[in-house]
């Protein structure tokens, strides 16, 4: 397991990149596909501890705020890492381990790219102006710097008590970490 913090590519205020991927639910997903004053897009995927550390944040966050979308995007090859494959993907929302707003599966990793993610999990907050998606957080979930640290501090649900409320995240982005991200050859 390699270990990665991100860099973005986003800043604040820039527009969500677009995407069109299929999501274990049978659908397709677009941007305009969440009806919500925040999105929540997180690059992650099943096996990598880090990111299975926040299945359980992710999933309370999606439960509890009806104006937040919460998308996990898996953009792992799922040749070289099976328990990353659609079908995991699909168990994981079957068995309740994934309960966000869409789990979709990035196959190329275009999406991850176009967002500068590296890492999983990787979390951007947007929050809707007019009809874009700005994004207004970038970094990680909590002060949890390990799989077994028990968070004190939770930066996302802050960031998005401020987003739903107007106002500007007034935390500092921090770089996400987690295992990097496993791109799929082109």
């Amino acid at each position: 397991m390699v270990m990665k913090e991100s860099d973005s590519t986003l800043d604040r205020g820039d527009a969500a990149p677009d995407f069109e991927l299929p999501g274990v639910d049978g659908e397709t997903h677009a941007l305009d596909s969440f009806d919500a004053d925040a999105l929540l897009v997180v690059f992650t995927c099943n096996h990598c501890p880090y990111a299975q550390a926040k299945f359980d944040l992710l999933n309370e966050l999606a439960a509890d705020y009806d104006d937040l979308a919460v998308v996990g995007i898996n953009p792992n090859d799922a040749d070289e890492y099976p328990a990353d494959s659609f079908e995991a993907m699909r168990e994981r929302v079957a068995d309740g381990t994934v309960a966000y707003d869409a789990y979709l599966r990035d196959g190329t990793g275009a999406v991850a790219e176009a967002y500068g993610a590296v890492c999983t999990p990787d979390p951007f907050l947007f929050g809707r102006e007019g009809d874009a998606w700005r994004l207004r957080y970038h970094g990680r979930l909590d002060d949890a710097l390990n799989p077994d640290d028990e968070p004190t501090e939770l930066y996302v649900r802050e960031a998005v008590e401020s987003v739903l409320a107007g106002e500007d995240v007034g935390i500092p982005d921090r770089p996400s970490r987690g295992c990097s991200i496993k791109w799929p050859e082109a």
